[in-house]
């Protein structure tokens, strides 16, 4: 059995936690400065409380990394100050020049770095969420998921490929939904939303509900899905090509943020109307 630490443990990484644990190994967090909310999951899923990441880092041999990407860089960096010595693994939605230069600090600090990337929702069925490693340990982190749900696939030794193929996997996926919102927006702000819809119908009669659907589901983690299209917009330039779209990509979901505590969907005209708010266009009126 091997002491593996998860921070932190949210939607996702509760259940990245509990295929540690379908797969035999102890589970621990720090409960320090944590929400109600997390505490209820952690204590649902059986996970060992270490109190602080100063206790964490001391009783683990591995941590694994689960939090908004604007955040990775800094955790990684509070890990490294509270002494850990183990080896870290970012599983956030981070560029690969990010994670590189996460590997290259931890390197020097005496931790080992895998690179992580999740495709997926959170892991609760087999066949349904990938975690990709690359890193010169990758192999060893997958064996801690051998019992799953959570699927892993390694892809090489070398450090960001894993963040590569998620920022390019999201880049689509998400990326899309934000496009989306954006053109409906607009069909809505210059008043040919329902010739839009009409004419979608033609080509597909569920294309309509389905981007609909896709816009709306996507307000909960607009909030979070903002660090990680400026992460895409990052990697795309660092890649040769235009990061702009991504960029833009951002902004709509920032626009949405304020749905994430949100009881219930928002109704699409709740959405539009979310849209339509922004700070730039109201300080240059």
């Amino acid at each position: 059995m091997t002491r593996i630490g998860i921070l932190h443990p949210g939607e996702m990484g509760i259940s990245v936690a509990a295929s540690v644990r379908n797969s035999g190994h102890p589970v621990y967090w720090a409960s320090e400065g944590r929400s109600a909310d997390t505490r209820a999951r952690a204590d649902k899923y059986g996970l060992l409380d270490a109190l602080t990441l100063k206790n964490l880092c001391a009783e683990c041999s591995i941590i694994v990394s689960v939090c908004p990407p604007d955040a990775a860089e800094n955790l990684a960096l509070d890990v490294a100050a509270a002494g850990f010595a183990g080896l870290y693994v970012d599983a956030n939605a981070i560029s690969p020049q990010r994670a590189q230069r996460i590997g290259e600090m931890l390197a020097r600090a005496g931790i080992a770095f895998v690179d992580g990337g999740i495709i997926g929702g959170p892991a609760w069925k087999p066949a349904s969420t990938w975690l990709y490693l690359a890193g010169a340990r990758a192999e060893e982190i997958a064996a801690c998921f051998a019992a799953g749900p959570l699927e892993t696939r390694v892809l090489s030794s070398r450090i960001g490929d894993a963040s590569a193929l998620k920022m390019c996997y999201a880049a689509y996926n998400k990326g899309t939904n934000a496009l989306l919102a954006a053109i409906i927006a607009t069909a809505e702000n210059l008043g040919v939303r329902d010739a839009l819809y009409a004419h979608w119908s033609q080509d597909d009669a569920n294309f309509v509900a389905n981007a609909e659907q896709r816009v709306r589901r996507s307000t909960a983690k607009a909030w979070r899905w903002v660090g990680e299209m400026e992460e895409i917009a990052a990697t795309l330039d660092d890649a040769g090509m235009p990061g702009e779209l991504h960029t833009a990509a951002a902004e709509i979901f920032r626009r949405l943020a304020p749905f994430k505590d949100a009881r219930a969907m928002p109704t699409m005209a709740e959405v539009l109307a979310a849209l339509g708010k922004s700070e730039n266009r109201a300080s240059d009126e």
